[in-house]
């Protein structure tokens, strides 16, 4: 599996340690240590794109690095380990948004998204929004029982055709959902998997433009 989305937002969703290494990470981030939250990272780069459990503001390392300031090599180094630039805080900012509004130019070249996809906005937010319907169709009860942040798709524009898919796990399906950007513009089409690994012929693919979802194939799983 490729990148990951990790939806988690609430402590005890994931296991106590997992948990830890989310508040220590943040924490680091918070201050702008930055060997340690690189360290962290390169230890755990999943991590790369988290925030905090509990947490409000929805800052991952990379928005924290443009509040700080952070030298160049910092933020290409998070860059480098899978940092999103189109990832959105709770305000709907990147982390490029960020760092202008705190007048930190220094980094500004190297948070600026380099977009290697195109889909106008309003249709890639529908494509989002008949995605996330697809996810609720299938684990409604999962999702709001932990409070995960569903996949935005904003970060896939930043993701050359052909990467492997993101992964979504959901804490209880054992298992999760799968989103590639398969063509762009206006036409642009996201082909979602999912299953759950304990339930033989779970499997479901579904393809979604800005006109709705479409199950194409199930029971592979």
């Amino acid at each position: 599996m490729g990148q990951v989305w990790d939806g988690i937002t609430q402590s005890g969703t994931v296991s106590e340690g997992g948990t830890a290494i989310r508040h220590q990470l943040a924490d680091a981030a918070k201050i702008y240590d930055w060997p340690t939250v690189l360290g962290i990272l390169r230890e755990h780069p999943a991590l790369i794109n988290t925030t905090r459990p509990g947490g409000s503001s929805l800052f991952a390392p990379l928005h924290q690095a443009a509040h700080g300031n952070a030298p160049d090599a910092v933020c290409e180094e998070l860059v480098r380990l899978g940092a999103w630039r189109m990832l959105q805080n709770a305000r709907g900012e990147r982390a490029v948004d960020v760092a202008e509004r705190c007048g930190n130019t220094r980094a500004v070249a190297a948070l600026r998204p380099v977009l290697r996809r195109r889909v106008p906005a309003g249709v890639l937010a529908t494509i989002q929004a008949h995605f996330h319907d697809v996810i609720r169709g299938r684990a409604a009860d999962l999702v709001d029982r932990a409070r995960l942040r569903l996949p935005e798709l904003a970060p896939l524009l930043e993701m050359p055709a052909g990467e492997e898919p993101i992964w979504f796990a959901v804490p209880g399906m054992y298992g999760g959902f799968a989103h590639e950007l398969r063509s762009d513009g206006v036409d642009a089409l996201l082909i979602s998997t999912s299953w759950s690994r304990v339930v033989g012929g779970s499997g479901q693919r579904h393809e979604i433009t800005s006109s709705g979802s479409r199950l194409v194939e199930e029971g592979f799983v």
